[in-house]
């Protein structure tokens, strides 16, 4: 029934002429549970408001809130999807009732129903009887409270409150000490903390908030920055202190409306961004119609179809809400450096987002996707690196390779010019691939630099290959070859031809960690860790910890072998040929052939939907001809992992990186980062029009298509027929186009035309290993536990000759000893000397005044000493200069 008013909605819009609420299909909490992590509360495409609850669970609250938990304020910056630790929760309110004594007593709430969350609007209603109702621009939100009658309404601004991190390593956000101004209705300062998921410094936001009604103002000051012990609380109009502290106002009304605005520059421009964005008078109905309208208008409206399946318009209209959450849009906010370039932040992360959401945003928002690109290249300018990962304006945490350089590198390709100083641009690449970052000590790994660039350079230019010295080192092998591929396909654009020959040489790095001896499931051939001394014994099933210090980041050896997308004909070779390569990957989604339980939601195969290194592997099929594979494989992950429901993601959001890999699967297409390729999938949907431009559109319709019925029969693009299993970007984009599907239930194929593009490969795909990898064995070098044997048998051996030498030294120097005391007392008795108590007497008195002389004490020489304050001049004088090396 509900497919059936669904279509009746569409059909009542259209004939009066009305553009459709597509808000109205945008389930808000969809991966809020089971570990997606998104953000249900309000915002506006990339907004830097992102108003929501925060939830106290005594586990981490990613993006604020959990389905479970009690309240513990509504605060206005948030993230969405991501993992490792939260990030923000800054800026706050607390609705209570009753006489509060003490303002940092664990203020919080219970829930005693769910709260309501759509576009533009979020509402909870707590224990205590309070309503809680918000709506948000993009640097201003807006609170409605409904306090019960007869009891005091209060509402407390908590400075210090932030989201905490409950686990290692050292993770946790912490604040720093603030200050804050009142009147009877008003407020504003600013808070400073650090840390979070990018191991961030210390940054600082102003905040600016009105009251609709009078209040009795007290502020109050903490005895430090993370107890409950009150050491002011009194009615003074203003605090300032590096300990906890903040206001509560209190109000004689039970309805109260707070407007609060937010800035990285001053509390005067939260000022201006609330008065400017939500004015006196602004109601909370007015601010989410307004918000609703920007979702419809900016975002929603880019994709149209006629579908009527209810589940299908809300997993489409959902994914392309959360994918425009992150990154958020801070131009005019960056405290930094004063640039007329646009400024984006809170990036989680580039490693996530470059393999599908990256290519969607060109489409959906081609000039939001410029201005980002102009910002990574504006970071670089100030700061040295483009950012993998970014949040509260500073670079963190890199988890692979330096992937900014594959976004550069998409965008170019398609011809991306506009604004972009590609010059810059470019330079940035150039320095990703050749300037080793500063090691930024992150306790996760500490072997070279989280925090921006590739930290493994040393290693990859000396070697060609990334020893296990550092942490992830086989990760970090594919992706910098994917990345030295990208600065390939740019400097070619550019017509730097050497350079090109270069980064397309080490594009083929990661054949260095190839061992064709590696086994596993009756496969030959895996990506495995490299010491100078060969290859190290790896079981491709297992990944250890899978994490930060481990070989391979969040995905196993077997996994990991399948990501050289820029080299696959040679990939292909590698793995035994076409056949062999299409037979391992059916292997990939064979159900109980994962021992590690990484994927047990998954019927523990070895593919994992819920990894990033994963997403592009159901589509290599299309490199072997057998585009009817990949479509039974990437479907049933679609239909099987996702859901409109708060548990409907396979993992982390990761700030749209799943959502968007579920968008491609609908559309019927998969993109290949850096490259112009799209892999033709099987579209959902019946009819769907993709606004390109406001005069260029993509239409995509499908004849027979159905649940059962999705196989591709035949296909035309742009009104002609067409044999191969991929298209570029110039075929359907630069100019729009159309494609027209025939659909089956059964396989056919359709494919006659030529394989999709390999473009960094010399080699055909049947080609034999011993001409790819070169005559020369490299030797499986010692396991780590055959290594730390031999180092235990060194460390005796060295013990034992360190002890003889020892010995042996102390007999000589015994002996020499022996040796000059005999030849000293002998010399003495020859010149007929004495010695009392160390001293040489002469014949007749102890100091020779037998000769009727005195002492001269003021003649004597003293041994030449330094004083203690000489060593230390001296020391001083020793230390290094700028410049000067200290050996």
């Amino acid at each position: 029934m509900a497919r059936y008013i669904s279509f009746i909605t569409l059909l009542v819009a259209a004939a009066a002429g009305q553009p459709t609420d597509l808000t109205q299909y945008v389930l808000t909490n969809t991966g809020e549970g089971s570990g997606g992590n998104t953000f249900p509360g309000v915002s506006l495409p990339f907004g830097m408001v992102k108003l929501g609850p925060d939830v106290y669970t005594g586990r981490d609250s990613y993006s604020g809130t959990q389905l479970e938990g009690n309240i513990t304020g509504f605060s206005m910056m948030h993230e969405s999807g991501t993992g490792g630790s939260p990030k923000y929760g800054v800026v706050s309110q607390m609705p209570v009732i009753g006489n509060i004594i003490n303002p940092l007593a664990d203020l919080n709430d219970t829930r005693p129903q769910p709260d309501v969350t759509s576009v533009g609007y979020y509402k909870s209603q707590l224990g205590s009887n309070i309503t809680v109702e918000m709506s948000a621009t993009s640097r201003a939100g807006i609170y409605h409270y409904t306090f019960p009658p007869g009891k005091e309404a209060n509402v407390v601004v908590d400075v210090s409150h932030v989201l905490p991190s409950y686990k290692g390593p050292g993770l946790s956000q912490r604040y720093l000490g603030g200050n804050i101004t009142t009147s009877d209705s008003h407020y504003e300062g600013f808070g400073n903390y650090s840390n979070g998921w990018n191991h961030a410094p210390n940054w600082r936001i102003f905040f600016c908030g009105y009251f609709d009604s009078q209040a009795t103002v007290k502020t109050f000051v903490g005895e430090s920055t993370n107890s409950s012990l009150l050491k002011e609380y009194n009615a003074e109009a203003s605090a300032i202190s590096t300990t906890r502290l903040g206001a509560v106002f209190s109000f004689s009304t039970t309805a109260v409306t707070s407007r609060v605005g937010i800035s990285f520059i001053s509390s005067a421009q939260a000022c201006r961004n609330v008065n400017g964005q939500i004015p006196a008078g602004t109601t909370l109905s007015s601010t989410t119609t307004n918000a609703k309208k920007v979702w419809n208008d900016e975002v929603l409206s880019k994709v149209t179809t006629t579908e009527t399946n209810l589940n299908s318009l809300q997993l489409l209209y959902s994914s392309m809400y959360f994918m425009h959450l992150l990154p958020s849009n801070r131009t005019g906010e960056n405290p930094l450096w004063t640039s007329q370039e646009p400024y984006y932040d809170d990036t989680f992360t580039t490693w996530d987002l470059f393999r599908c959401t990256f290519s969607l945003l060109h489409i959906f928002q081609p000039s939001m996707y410029e201005e980002y690109i102009r910002s990574l290249i504006d970071i670089f300018r100030f700061e040295g690196y483009m950012p993998d990962a970014r949040s509260s304006n500073f670079n963190g945490a890199t988890q692979g390779g330096s992937n900014s350089d594959n976004v550069l590198a998409d965008a170019y390709v398609k011809g991306i010019r506009g604004a972009i100083d590609w010059t810059a641009g470019y330079a940035a690449m150039v320095k990703d691939a050749e300037i080793a970052p500063a090691n930024n000590g992150d306790p996760r790994d500490p072997s070279s630099s989280t925090k921006e660039g590739r930290g493994a350079l040393p290693d990859w230019h000396k070697y060609g290959y990334i020893t296990p010295k550092y942490g992830r080192s086989v990760t970090r092998a594919v992706e910098y070859s994917v990345n030295d591929f990208s600065l390939y396909q740019v400097a070619k654009g550019l017509g730097k031809t050497a350079e090109a020959t270069k980064y397309k040489a080490r594009s083929h790095n990661w054949r260095n960690h190839w061992s064709p001896n590696a086994t596993a499931l009756n496969f030959t051939g895996f990506l495995v860790p490299r010491t100078i001394d060969g290859f190290v014994k790896q079981d491709p099933l297992s990944c250890g910890g899978c994490y930060w210090g481990d070989a391979y980041y969040e995905a196993l050896p077997w996994e990991y072998s399948f990501n050289p997308h820029h080299d696959i004909t040679t990939l292909i070779a590698l793995s035994g040929g076409p056949q062999k390569f299409t037979d391992r990957l059916e292997t990939t989604f064979t159900p109980n052939l994962n021992p590690t339980g990484r994927s047990a939601g998954f019927n523990n195969t070895i593919f994992n939907p819920g990894n990033e290194p994963s997403f592009t592997t159901p589509y290599l099929y299309h490199f072997v001809n057998r585009q009817d594979l990949s479509v039974k494989r990437s479907r049933f992950i679609a239909k099987s992992y996702y859901l409109p429901t708060p548990g409907g993601l396979p993992g982390n959001s990761d700030a749209g990186a799943m959502e968007s890999w579920l968008l491609w699967n609908m559309l019927g297409l998969y993109p290949i980062v850096g490259q112009t390729t799209f892999l033709i999938g099987s579209p959902w949907f019946s009819n769907t029009t993709i606004a390109l431009s406001p005069t260029n559109s993509l239409t995509i319709t499908t004849i027979n298509g159905s649940e059962t019925s999705f196989y591709v029969q035949s296909l035309k693009v742009n009104g002609k027929a067409w044999t191969q299993n991929w298209l570029t970007w110039d075929d359907i984009f630069k100019n729009g186009g159309s494609l027209e599907f025939v659909m089956g239930a059964e396989p056919r194929n359709w494919t006659s035309g030529p394989s999709p593009p390999s473009p960094a490969s010399e080699f055909r795909e049947s080609e034999g290993t011993g001409a790819i990898l070169g005559p020369s064995q490299v030797p499986t070098a010692p396991s780590a536990g055959e290594e730390g044997g031999q180092r235990r048998k060194y460390l005796r051996r060295d013990v034992g000759l360190g002890v003889m030498g020892f010995v042996l030294l102390a007999l000589v120097g015994g002996l020499f000893g022996f040796w000059w005391i005999r030849r000293r007392r002998a010399r003495r008795r020859e010149g007929g000397d004495a010695v009392q108590n160390g001293e040489v007497v002469k014949p007749g008195g102890h100091d020779g005044s037998s000769l009727g002389t005195e002492p001269d004490l003021k003649s004597k020489k003293p041994v030449a000493t330094l004083t203690v304050t000489e060593v230390v001049s001296d020391s001083k004088s020793q230390r290094t200069t700028p410049g000067q090396k200290n050996d």
